[in-house]
């Protein structure tokens, strides 16, 4: 029984487990070898090609995994998941001398039938394509970047492609405000899969870029080459997709090359200031294919991330940074990550050119300017009056008992706004609407804080809020 222990287990998970994750990541998995141990257990080695599904796989499922072959086998058992050799990931995965998605999708499929290609030839199209993998920045891996309640979501989708691209959540369309992680994400896709599979093409760029392509090719009617380079791809990733409003010609050929890559089932990331249906002067037809996968939000960072990412940067510029001082910093800087990375090397500046020690004093004298415009430019009645004027009702309705939702919907966006932008407390930003108990105030900003992570429109309205009160 113990020779197939590994089979039934993955029959159980397959039962257990939503298809498009088992499919994923357990159905890849070569048989796996069952071993007794002295304690009467069993061990079960698996063999993964690369250290992203390692961690993946350890991460998310191997609870699972053990608690499922221990019911099976009767008997505790453990499960072992190490890398396999470089020699046996090539035996195991042949890559025949199709396009290079040829082996995913087969192997996914978990037959030998997946989507076929005829050969592409290293034109030198195809080869400044592979080439251009160079764009991407080997620093912006999953290991670097710090995971958050901010970047959840987005973060768990963008491991979900790069262990399985071209098979799910395709397009992935990532949107938020400026310095939240965006780029930092798609580059840890690049990096993942290209790690997996050196062979990938891969390319990485703004949307500038592929406007300035465009009008090179349009001006020299060489639009075939335009296609060899685009149509190609493995996986295409490409910044600020808003760049586009306007452009028509570069409409027409994105989305040609868009329906291209998707139907020889490349993967498409792309990212903006804005969600799809939120983009103006671009196509519909484009903006709904934009929308056909999956579309997902990174949100300005919460106080504990704040924390994590200030910490760890500083950890990495080998000058580690006090957690009060992290706090302090956090609480005081907002915004998005490249305000803190700034804020950092700011302190980081003062502390070697002063020969100082980090610490609160320190950290509140290197950035008294960042501080006193803060001070000026956020106030909880800014808030009310901002908030109020977008949503036209009268200041004095954030004072006043009325609960229309016309205005009590505004003022509980006022009151979270004040509690994530200002150093006010729940019983002080109560009392600046009206006299209200501090539970009234964390109920508006939990209330609002969960419905921001689910609708999308109302993220918009907060992002346009927030960066009107920053100014």
């Amino acid at each position: 029984m113990a020779a197939d222990l590994w089979q039934r287990g993955c029959e159980k998970l397959a039962a257990e487990l939503p298809e498009q994750q088992f499919n994923t990541w357990i159905r890849p998995l070569p048989a796996a070898d069952v071993t007794d141990d002295a304690a009467g257990g069993s061990v079960v080695t698996v063999r993964v090609p690369n250290r992203f599904k390692l961690d993946w796989i350890r991460n998310q499922y191997a609870g699972r995994i053990e608690a499922v072959l221990s019911e099976l086998a009767g008997k505790p058992v453990r499960l072992d998941i190490t890398l396999a050799p470089r020699e046996a990931v090539a035996l195991t995965q042949p890559r025949p001398p199709t396009t290079s998605m040829q082996p995913i999708a087969q192997a996914f499929n978990g037959s030998r039938v997946g989507v076929e290609h005829a050969p592409v030839p290293r034109s030198p199209s195809a080869s400044a394509a592979t080439a251009a993998r160079g764009r991407l920045n080997p620093q912006l891996t999953f290991d670097t970047l710090v995971p958050g309640r901010a970047n959840q979501m987005a973060r768990t989708a963008a491991l979900h492609v790069a262990g399985a691209p071209g098979q799910m959540y395709n397009p992935l369309f990532i949107y938020g405000g400026v310095g939240l992680g965006k780029t930092h994400l798609i580059h840890a896709v690049g990096n993942a899969l290209l790690a997996d599979r050196p062979d990938a093409r891969i390319l990485y760029l703004h949307a500038e870029q592929f406007i300035t392509d465009v009008v090179r090719n349009y001006q020299r009617k060489t639009f075939d080459e335009l296609k060899a380079k685009y149509h190609q791809l493995d996986l295409l990733l490409i910044d600020d997709v808003q760049f586009f409003a306007g452009k028509e010609r570069t409409q027409e050929e994105f989305f040609n090359a868009f329906e291209a890559l998707l139907a020889k089932k490349a993967h498409i990331i792309m990212t903006s200031d804005t969600y799809p249906k939120g983009l103006v002067d671009i196509d519909e037809r484009l903006t709904s294919r934009f929308d056909a996968g999956l579309t997902v939000a990174i949100e300005p960072p919460e106080l504990e991330m704040r924390v994590a990412i200030l910490m760890r940067k500083a950890e990495q510029e080998g000058s580690p940074m006090p957690e009060d001082v992290a706090f302090f910093v956090a609480k005081n800087v907002r915004a998005n990550v490249r305000e803190l990375e700034g804020a950092l090397r700011k302190i980081l500046a003062y502390s070697r050119f002063s020969h100082k020690e980090i610490n609160i004093g320190l950290a509140r004298e290197a950035l008294k300017d960042l501080l006193s415009i803060q001070n000026r430019q956020v106030g909880v009645e800014n808030i009310q009056k901002t908030v109020a004027d977008f949503y036209k009702i009268k200041v004095a309705d954030m004072y006043s008992k009325k609960r229309p939702a016309s205005i009590a919907r505004p003022r509980q966006i006022a009151m979270y706004l004040a509690k994530e932008m200002t150093q006010k407390s729940l019983p002080e930003i109560g009392e600046l609407f009206g006299g209200r108990d501090h539970t009234t105030v964390l109920h508006a900003v939990r209330k609002i804080s969960g419905e921001r992570q689910k609708n999308s429109e109302l993220n918009q309205q907060l992002h346009v809020l927030e960066q009107t009160l920053k100014g």
